[in-house]
């Protein structure tokens, strides 16, 4: 009888709310947005102007000559955004005798549009004097970016050269080493980068937030509704506050996963292309691990437990509180909870198996996010996975009587804002 009440509530609220209007509008908004935000940047970066040119004055006669030289292996490399972004196009000009009267026609040309800057290099930057930077806007920071990092390897090669030393070779004995990680596990080595471990947390984190975000103030509201139609006092008579509260939050839950499920589809479906083309270019250190079937459900489970956990603290500030104003003043003390797991992932990424991943991870605030994310950087035993899901699962129960205990003594309440011994008083006596 107890599960056909929570059912039969569940069902109410889940219909109610995913036969509205609102719910439809809400979930075709988001594809729209989301394809709008990744299709219009790419749309306008290609009718932007992405090429700066900029003329150089070298006082030194050899430093503007390795700016279009090939950048050697000592260079440090070049942010790959700015790289697409700001462009340069170097041109080099003869410095004339009238230096004042070349600069101002360079300022000319400049304001004219003929070029975007120039810039003069004297033998002094040898020594670390600044390289004067004269340009129509001085705000494009991508760009003197790039252009600081081209200036500083031409600079360098002709310092080596300077002292005896030959920058091609210098280049090859002072190259990068880099680090292939192999993983070793039951099923034998592969190659395999760390940050796909973090890829995959930070989605499911990221995941969590978004959809707690939306619908957990949507399981704040429906409590709240039920208690300022006073319908309430007639549902409590023949349901229980326990199921009351375990129906509204599985069927608000439910509506969304719902609609959370169906951006998760259309986001695949339109960036399907993109992904399949960009994995065979990912360099080696973003490869992602590979995940099984049984891993792929255990972070399904572990996100809907993670959602109905996290929501039923927004169902146990509608249920303490009797307006809605009232609740959203502490609801905003909530995000605290999230931050905690964000600060913990790198501490787990580098040491999953540590007494102190260990532990956070079985916190049930926590093993949603935490759990799954050792999972991926290095399988813990199977008894610690089955105890993240008992003790959350049981957190999740003990959360929803609490709610249950402080709704049947609030619905009574009026024109007061309860404290915590109140609440406390109420779980015990009710």
């Amino acid at each position: 009888m107890q599960l056909d009440n929570i059912r039969i509530v569940a069902k109410r609220e889940y219909l109610q709310r995913i036969r509205s209007k609102g719910f439809w509008i809400g979930t075709v908004i988001f594809p729209v947005f989301a394809v709008a935000m990744t299709v219009l940047p790419s749309l306008l970066l290609m009718r932007s102007k992405t090429t700066q040119k900029i003329v150089v004055l070298d006082d030194t006669g050899r430093v503007a000559t390795q700016l279009s030289a090939e950048r050697s292996k000592t260079a440090p490399p070049e942010p790959r955004e700015q790289v697409r972004m700001a462009r340069i196009e170097f041109i080099r000009e003869v410095a004339q005798p009238d230096r004042k009267a070349q600069e101002e026609t360079l300022d000319q040309r400049a304001l004219d549009k003929e070029i975007d800057a120039w810039i003069r290099i004297t033998p002094a930057v040898l020594t670390g004097t600044p390289v004067e930077y004269h340009g129509r806007s001085t705000s494009n920071f991508m760009t003197q970016e790039v252009l600081e990092d081209r200036l500083t390897e031409a600079v360098r090669r002709v310092r080596l050269a300077d002292a005896g030393y030959d920058p091609d070779k210098v280049g090859e004995l002072s190259a990068k080493v880099d680090l292939r990680t192999i993983r070793v596990s039951k099923e034998g080595s592969r190659a395999e980068g760390g940050a796909g471990g973090f890829i995959f947390a930070y989605i499911l984190f990221f995941m969590l937030f978004l959809s707690l975000l939306i619908w957990g103030q949507q399981v704040m509201n429906g409590i709240l509704e039920e208690k300022g139609s006073r319908a309430v006092e007639v549902i409590i008579s023949t349901v229980k506050p326990f199921q009351l509260m375990m129906g509204k939050l599985t069927g608000i839950c439910l509506v969304g996963l719902t609609q959370f499920g169906i951006w998760l589809t259309t986001m695949v479906v339109l960036s399907a292309p993109g992904i399949v083309g960009s994995l065979g270019n990912m360099p080696d250190d973003l490869k992602i691990p590979t995940l099984g079937p049984l891993v792929a459900l255990q972070f399904l489970l572990f996100f809907v437990l993670g959602f109905f956990v996290y929501a039923s603290f927004y169902a146990a500030l509608g249920a303490a509180f009797n307006s809605l104003q009232e609740a959203q003043q502490v609801a905003g003390t909530l995000g605290i909870l999230f931050a905690i797991p964000a600060i913990l992932m790198p501490m787990i990424i580098n040491a999953p198996s540590s007494t102190l991943s260990t532990v956070v991870s079985l916190i049930p605030l926590f093993s949603p996010v935490l759990m799954p994310l050792r999972m991926v950087t290095e399988m813990p035993p199977v008894w610690q996975i089955a105890a993240a899901y008992l003790l959350t699962f049981g957190f999740l129960v003990l959360m929803v009587w609490i709610c249950g205990r402080i709704y049947r003594i609030g619905i009574l309440m009026y024109g007061k804002k309860p404290t915590i011994p109140e609440l406390l008083r109420w779980v015990r006596y009710s």
